[in-house]
């Protein structure tokens, strides 16, 4: 990259697929704001690893259902990096219930997932929408998943809030031009811990088998795959706004639920 290190703060970023965008940013050149909630010793050896590339790497805590800790995490990467090029909205939670089973989840889960999955991506990008604007191509990709546009995952309130977060992207998309493009990525399974923990260990892999029998191209889609086209997006899809990509292996297709 040409010129003055471009600045990005990647939420939810100590493991899986944000800490592997964190980390294909810093390849490529640019200084990372690793945000965390709760594990600051992953978070900080994610930007010890994003260091090794020369770049500038910080952590900062916080919880992006919160506003205060979005403006507090926005401000941290401005004095740390003096400016914000990109932001990727990875934070995100959910609950482990089958869709059928509708007493499996109750108000105080809705409104948990959709003020992280939503309220959050929301949040930040207000918090650091004045500095995304002043960088001259600012650029946010907000991860979502095939649950949002399939009707799968592993809740009905993890599928309607990431149907929600594909819906503000395509708003925010039209709002925010021509100052700061908005897309999207739409992971499938990917291959992480949080899967195994949601899921546990038998059914996880059970999982696993099926997808790689099952996806067109016969693959669990990993952290580093997803990584790749969000980068892309940030960097180089300078005529793209207002788009999902889906990042599956095909998995979208099938139009089916594993488990």
């Amino acid at each position: 990259m040409n010129g003055e290190p471009r600045g990005a703060i990647v939420t939810g970023a100590s493991s899986g697929i944000g800490a592997a965008v964190a980390v294909e940013l810093a390849r490529r050149g640019v200084d990372v704001l690793v945000n965390y909630v709760q594990n600051r010793t992953a978070a900080e050896a994610i930007a010890a690893s994003c260091r090794t590339h020369g770049v500038r790497a910080e952590v900062a805590q916080g919880d992006v259902a919160a506003d205060a800790d979005c403006r507090a995490v926005a401000a941290a990467a401005l004095a740390a990096f003096g400016r914000i090029d990109y932001l990727v909205n990875n934070a995100g939670v959910s609950k482990f219930v089958a869709h059928a089973k509708l007493d499996g989840l109750d108000a105080v889960d809705f409104a948990r997932i959709f003020a992280v999955n939503v309220t959050g991506a929301f949040q930040m990008i207000r918090a650091a929408l004045p500095a995304l604007t002043a960088s001259g191509h600012g650029a946010v990709v907000n991860v979502a998943s095939i649950a949002g546009t399939c009707g799968i995952g592993s809740s009905v309130a993890y599928a309607a809030s990431k149907a929600a977060l594909l819906n503000m992207t395509v708003t925010l998309a039209r709002a925010l031009a021509p100052a700061v493009r908005v897309n999207a990525v739409a992971p499938g399974f990917v291959d992480t811990p949080w899967h195994v923990a949601g899921m546990g260990e038998e059914r996880y892999r059970k999982a696993i088998a099926h997808v790689t029998e099952g996806t067109p191209l016969q693959a669990v889609t990993q952290p580093a795959d997803v990584a790749e086209p969000i980068v892309w997006l940030l960097e180089r899809a300078g005529h793209v706004t207002g788009e999902t990509m889906h990042v599956d292996a095909g998995l979208h297709l099938r139009m089916g639920q594993f488990g």
